[in-house]
């Protein structure tokens, strides 16, 4: 749908952020033309988005590489499972609060100068992990990779939603789509079949080769596509940032060691970071009356792009709390080692492979509501199917839920990036980009924060029932809360539609 305003339009530049304006009356004025999409994407412009897919699927794939080792590192490192997560929450809350600010390293940098500071802090990142000699470091090491990803995300979208035509735009966001959402599926086979082998350390030892490579092929192939301009960014917006999402997701981490550490431990963060998101919006509000909004609420003007990140936050929780639990699961319950483990989820992460980029092609024949809401009853259905897991569930019930999982995704996720990025207006490109990316992993960090923290306050109540038996109790109920959840997820996608006027937003104005 076209999302009118009433006084202010913004032109864009070339990638990401809105070009230079005079400010009018308090507000943000520019004349010209509303920028319009290319009618075909040039060779330079393949090689850039061929470029980006390829550095951060590899990035993205550490997400949830971890997710199988968890069971190795809680003996290897005699840790728990609630301190273990945080090499997954560690890593999805550190691109929480690095990502609202690549708005404004987008604006005030190359696309090459992005793409090289986003690869050398992960490659950084990676050498630190595979020489960590405890979970300390490990954690820091993992803080460094998600510092370089945070900017590999945005960076690609952004690019994605500006160099290629509205028309054609379904399927090269089925492209990405086979990253965001492949790559954290497979990342539990990955390492499954590694740790099967050799120790925990050679996960970071052999992706560390990929990653250099790919930053080397993008010093020497990836074109610059925009110009570099000012952009101020704000202070106290990015320590609101920090202290808003990184306080709400430790305060759900810690809910599961409140027997412990008593219920404050988790209720005072909990409390803060709420606070602070709530200044943080405020402030947002204030500034982008000017056009300095570190990040730019005006994108939920747009009700369609409101209502598919919201229907990506419950689909994103899904996502990576069963990525984390499966795991657990398979091997402290049903006895799997990690490869069978890693090899049980590698169906489902081919499927979603194989279908993204099919899934692409019929959004841009159909539209989003044939696709979604069919996809949000699997994800439903599967988490229900998770939820009546047990100590004596077949192996086979566990991987016919996750295909179904994973089918339900697939044709989820293409449809609701198009479709919330295509409704938000072209000069707000780079904070639409922003915010879906920031959304989604603030979803994915309190999804395996909930999940576990379900896991472990279940599984203490029935300690009397053995290890096994209280594991599996916990499974049960982190995967009922989450089937719960699932259900808002379907009415909402019956609101996602297209804009009307081609899909991109460039027409749109935003005041």
């Amino acid at each position: 749908m076209t999302e009118r305003t009433e006084q202010t339009e913004l032109v864009a530049s070339p990638v990401g952020g809105p070009a230079d304006a005079a400010p009018v009356g308090g507000r943000t004025a520019t004349s010209g033309p509303a920028p319009t999409a290319p009618e075909r994407m040039g060779r330079r412009e393949r090689t850039a988005v061929a470029v980006l897919l390829t550095s951060t699927f590899v990035v993205i794939l550490n997400e949830t590489i971890m997710g199988v080792a968890l069971p190795r590192l809680m003996t290897d490192l005699a840790i728990t499972a609630a301190t273990a997560q945080w090499l997954s929450t560690a890593f999805m809350l550190t691109m929480a609060v690095v990502i609202p600010v690549t708005g404004f390293v987008l604006q005030r940098t190359t696309t090459r100068a992005a793409f090289l500071t986003a690869m050398g802090l992960f490659s950084l990142g990676t050498l630190a992990c595979a020489l960590a000699p405890g979970f300390e470091v490990l954690v820091v090491g993992r803080v460094v990779q998600a510092s370089g990803t945070a900017i590999m995300l945005p960076l690609l979208m952004t690019t994605v939603m500006t160099v290629t035509p509205p028309a054609s735009r379904g399927r090269t966001m089925g492209n990405i789509s086979v990253v965001i959402s492949v790559a954290p599926a497979i990342g539990p086979t990955l390492s499954g079949l590694i740790l099967s082998v050799l120790p925990w350390r050679a996960m970071f030892w052999l992706v560390l080769p990929i990653a250099l490579v790919a930053l080397a092929v993008g010093a020497w192939r990836l074109p610059v596509l925009n110009e570099p301009r000012y952009a101020r960014v704000d202070v106290v917006s990015v320590v609101l940032s920090a202290l808003g999402f990184g306080g709400v997701v430790l305060g759900l981490s810690r809910f599961g060691e409140s027997a412990t550490a008593g219920l404050g431990a988790a209720v005072v963060p909990l409390v803060v970071g709420l606070i602070a998101v709530s200044l943080f919006v405020a402030r947002q509000v204030w500034l982008q009356r000017t056009d300095g909004a570190l990040l730019d609420l005006r994108v939920f003007a747009s009700g369609t792009f409101t209502v598919a990140v919201v229907v990506m936050a419950l689909s994103m929780l899904a996502l990576f709390g069963t990525i984390i639990l499966l795991p657990i699961y398979t091997q402290q319950v049903l006895g799997l080692d990690v490869l069978a483990t890693g090899l049980m989820l590698l169906p489902g992460g081919l499927l979603m492979g194989l279908l993204a980029p099919l899934v692409g092609r019929a959004y841009d024949r159909v539209g989003p509501r044939p696709l979604l809401v069919p996809a949000s009853v699997l994800v439903s259905l599967s988490l229900w199917g998770f939820a009546t897991v047990g100590e004596e569930t077949a192996w086979w019930f566990v991987l016919a839920c996750h295909v179904v999982l994973s089918l339900g995704l697939a044709l989820m996720f293409t449809p609701l990036f198009t479709a919330a990025l295509g409704a938000v207006p072209a000069p707000l490109y780079s904070h639409g980009s922003a915010m879906v990316a920031t959304i989604q992993q603030v979803a994915g960090a309190a999804g395996t924060a909930l999940f576990v923290t379900v896991l472990t306050a279940t599984a203490t109540g029935a300690a009397g029932d053995g290890a096994v038996g209280a594991t599996a109790a916990g499974v049960h109920a982190a995967f009922l809360v989450g089937a719960g959840l699932s259900l808002l997820a379907i009415p909402a996608t019956m609101l996602v539609r297209v804009a009307e006027s081609d899909g991109s937003g460039a027409g749109a104005s935003v005041h």
